[in-house]
């Protein structure tokens, strides 16, 4: 999943001399089958633009030393670009009023730097908030020359960030993280760009205690619903310290709630908490399949050469929590390995159908009562005619949601697929009788009635040309 941009800011940038600079990769894979992070310079000299990619090193591995990231390093590419500034540093007004200026210990001295993004502590009165520019007005001019950059070195990024040649601690967040080289009481501001990261690439949301009603909406881990067993992370409930905390003791706060009392969202000492991790890699699957490559693709084969030897790259977590089933005509075939060869006698006369089915049974994610899972697949099409193999492959990714879970009465299937084929459905009792079969297009929500159904633990089996792709449990209250 790669982020554009788009002709519209291109266009805005002919007024900005396009600059190219020297774009060095820190962690690196395949660029189309990765997210790519890409990582600014700022308030680095020219002189100083090695030990830039030093902190940039170092930044790469704070993140990859922390949980899911450690466990789904392979997903990501890291470049850093080499931006000259003028003068070392960011600038510091010495204008905060939260806290004063007078209570900073250290003092720090007042300067103003020449930077090429215009770094600035004291943003909006606070000295600890270092953005690109004392306000929005004079941010605008430096966005867009964050833009131009990427536009000009690398424009298939999907999240960048900027690091700030600075002692002083301190950073912000928004559509670039941006964070000094500074540390205080035992925490490195590398934390601060790992927490941004969580809003402006996996959509997650502040858990402090005193956060402004202003930002409250529904999100991965920030509700209004107090069920139990309706709230979105009941799948983790009571279980790791996840609960349902509310952000105040004043009536709007009082009907909001977070889902756990330590996490980095709430404060940056702590780690993401189970139900921040489950969204990161959540969203990590929506941008990022786990198929690498895979062979062979679409060819034809002599007889001679039985038997056809079939072969899955994958881009492995680690552990490697990848599940892989093989099926040849809809039968069981192989599990959990990445080679496979079929024999002239396991074919059929006529086409025959070579399929493997791929998902991540990771224990971060709790897939039971959870409303989104996803599915990939591999498809060969094998047809052993008139003295020869003629083999086609197609890729497929599924993203499927069934909820809500436990439900009384409605459940909606929705499938978002690569594929046009129509998804079969079977809800299938624990003695394993077929209750309901449905059908499920792509991009459009089912609806099912099952309040005909007993209260129960049901299982429903998804299916694509009638192979066995996925199973999940569905509750009925």
């Amino acid at each position: 999943m790669k982020y554009l941009l788009s002709i519209v800011f291109l266009i805005s940038f002919q007024s900005i001399s396009a600059q190219v600079f020297e774009v060095v990769p820190i962690e690196t894979f395949d660029d189309d089958k990765r997210i790519n992070l890409v990582i600014l310079s700022e308030g680095y000299q020219e002189s100083e633009l090695d030990k830039f990619i030093i902190d940039a090193t170092d930044f790469t591995n704070d993140l990859f030393s922390q949980s899911p990231f450690s466990e789904y390093s392979n997903y990501f590419n890291v470049y850093a670009i080499k931006i000259p500034s003028n003068e070392s540093g960011a600038d510091h007004p010495g204008t905060s009023i939260y806290p004063q200026e007078s209570s900073i210990t250290p003092q720090v001295p007042i300067k103003t730097v020449d930077t090429y993004f215009n770094a600035t502590f004291d943003a909006w009165g606070y000295h600890r908030y270092l953005y690109y520019g004392i306000d929005y007005a004079d941010s605008a001019s430096a966005e867009a020359k964050i833009n131009s950059v990427l536009a000009s070195n690398f424009p298939t990024y999907d999240q960048a960030l900027i690091l700030v040649n600075s002692t002083e601690y301190g950073g912000t967040g928004g559509e670039f993280p941006i964070a000094s080289r500074g540390s205080i009481n035992g925490i490195n501001a590398n934390e601060i760009s790992i927490h941004e990261l969580g809003h402006s690439l996996f959509n997650l949301k502040d858990e402090y205690v005193s956060l402004n009603t202003v930002y409250f909406n529904e999100a991965i881990n920030m509700t209004q619903e107090s069920d139990p067993s309706l709230i979105k992370w009941k799948n983790w409930l009571n279980t790791n310290g996840v609960g349902l905390y509310p952000y105040h003791n004043t009536l709007d706060g009082n009907t909001w709630y977070r889902p756990h009392k330590f996490c980095k969202m709430n404060n940056l000492s702590y780690p993401f908490c189970p139900v921040c991790k489950e969204g990161i890699i959540e969203k990590i699957h929506e941008l990022v399949s786990p198929i690498d490559t895979f062979t062979p693709t679409s060819n034809t084969l002599d007889n001679s050469t039985f038997p056809i030897n079939f072969h899955l790259e994958l881009i492995e977590p680690n552990p490697n929590t990848l599940k892989r089933n093989w099926t040849l005509n809809t039968l069981d075939f192989a599990t959990d390995v990445d080679d496979v060869s079929v024999l002239e006698t396991d074919l059929n006369s006529g086409v025959n159908t070579l399929t493997v089915v791929i998902n991540d049974e990771t224990s971060l994610i709790r897939v039971d009562n959870h409303d989104t899972f996803h599915v990939y697949t591999v498809t060969w099409t094998i047809d052993n005619t008139l003295g020869f193999e003629d083999i086609n492959s197609k890729i497929n990714n599924y993203n499927i949601s069934m909820f809500p879970n436990p439900s009384n009465n409605i459940v909606n299937f929705k499938l978002e697929s690569s594929s046009d084929a129509i998804m079969k459905v079977d809800i299938i009792s624990l003695d394993g009788k077929i209750i309901k079969t449905i059908s499920i297009s792509n991009y459009q929500t089912h609806q099912v009635d099952i309040s005909n159904l007993s209260q129960g633990i049901y299982l429903t089996n998804f299916y694509t040309n009638n192979t066995f792709i996925a199973s999940k449990k569905l509750v009925k209250k």
